[in-house]
């Protein structure tokens, strides 16, 4: 997704815990993309807790789960996943993406999904909120996971008749 990023007001989100994942690899990119989901969680009024930092990207679905099962009310999943010769760039941008959106679903927790699956080192510092740089996916992903907690807090309960 590229393009104007729609503005949203957070408010005052201080009751929930959010946790921030982050791979190990291309560690500067996802120092820039961790300090966006910081200051996310900072304008929303939330407590940073100490990063959690898996090996690579495709470990990211289950260090969420893992997370969200231990009382988390949402997750931030960061890393960096560059094309590389072979098809192993498919398979984990594959296979993360479908882990993340499975737990997301199974455990009615939102996951902002900052996993940056570029072709360049370029175009990943172009959207990791590095001093110049035209995106803030750390920040944009984590507001995506804030305002879904946002809206399962503020959704009118049905009842049957």
């Amino acid at each position: 997704m590229s393009g104007v990023v729609p503005k949203i007001s957070l408010g005052d989100l201080s009751q929930f815990r959010v946790a921030i994942i982050s791979a190990s690899w291309h560690e500067q990119i996802c120092a820039d993309l961790i300090a966006g989901a910081r200051r996310a969680l900072l304008e929303a009024k939330i407590d940073p807790e100490p990063v959690i930092f898996v090996p690579g990207s495709f470990e990211l679905p289950l260090a969420a789960q893992l997370a969200l099962d231990n009382g988390f009310d949402a997750a931030v999943v960061l890393g960096v996943v560059l094309r590389g010769e072979t098809p192993h760039f498919d398979y984990v941008c594959q296979g993360v993406t479908q882990g993340v959106m499975q737990v997301s679903l199974t455990r009615s927790k939102p996951i902002g999904f900052g996993v940056l699956t570029v072709d360049t080192v370029d175009q990943a510092i172009a959207r990791s909120g590095a001093s110049g740089s035209k995106e803030d996916k750390g920040f944009d992903s984590t507001v995506a996971a804030l305002e879904l907690l946002r809206v399962k807090r503020d959704l009118p309960v049905l009842r049957k008749s």
